[in-house]
């Protein structure tokens, strides 16, 4: 089959297909070096728990790499869809639904210790899109360093507040882009990189690196990514080089930070 009919390749991908891989490339990496670390390091597939990860747009992937995963999530209906997907992929035996929030974490994944000096708890939690819908993210981080194993990684993306503020202004909804300034402006809680990392040290974290996610993407016009030859892998290209530029991250729709738990 040539290379740009197999799945995975830009040119036999859909329109949304494509502008999808640009928004997810750059924190896919990421969490793949993650997962190769563990791998590595104990010689046997990571532990992972996926809090809100919905219908498995990264649980899946993640269990085709071998590891095995507990997606957490309170919609029935994702977790259906989960699992169909996980069953298509042949990866139904690695990819465990269980229906909850981080208010019930501990009750849904009541074998991971996670006590500091134990050694229990997962490799890597995953926590994608959800800090920002709690009520108190604080206590949400420390239900996340609760399941995870001194040394775990968590995979942290959340929105962050800048970049909104400018999307609201440049659609003219200069009302709503001045709410945004606010910390708690706004039904959607933002971050920006200072508050995720003083998040993160206050729940017993220390965070190691920071991504800026969807710099350039949210902003180039779908008509040229869907029809330009070669403008998707160049756009991958691009958010890829600056995603570890420091001076982008106030600029990108959402900061994925890699944190080790103490």
């Amino acid at each position: 089959m040539p290379a740009e009919q197999r799945p995975g390749h830009p040119l036999g991908q859909s329109g949304l297909q494509r502008r999808s891989a640009a928004r997810t490339a750059v924190v896919w990496d990421a969490l793949r070096e993650v997962l190769d670390t563990v791998l590595d390091t104990q010689g046997a597939p990571a532990s992972v728990v996926d809090i809100g990860g919905g219908t498995g747009g990264f649980a899946v992937r993640v269990a085709e790499l071998g590891h095995r995963v507990v997606v957490i999530d309170p919609s029935p209906d994702a977790l259906a869809t989960l699992a169909r997907r996980a069953d298509e992929s042949g990866v139904a035996d690695l990819v465990t639904g269980r229906q909850g929030d981080l208010d019930t974490l501990r009750d849904l994944v009541p074998d991971a210790g996670g006590q500091a000096g134990d050694g229990t708890g997962f490799d890597v939690v995953l926590c994608h899109g959800v800090l920002e819908i709690v009520d108190d993210p604080g206590a949400a981080l420390a239900a996340l360093a609760r399941v995870l194993r001194p040394g775990g990684t968590l995979s942290l993306l959340v929105s962050q507040r800048h970049a909104a503020v400018v999307a609201r202004a440049m659609a003219g909804h200069f009302q709503q882009a001045r709410s945004l300034l606010d910390p708690d402006g706004g039904p959607t809680r933002r971050f920006t990189a200072d508050e995720v990392s003083a998040a993160l040290d206050r729940a017993g974290f220390d965070a190691r690196t920071m991504h800026a996610v969807r710099v350039f993407v949210d902003l180039v016009p779908g008509a040229l990514v869907d029809l330009e030859p070669g403008a998707a892998s160049a756009l991958v290209d691009l958010e890829r080089e600056v995603a570890t530029r420091p001076e982008y991250l106030a600029l990108a729709t959402q900061i994925h930070a890699l944190a080790t738990r103490r």
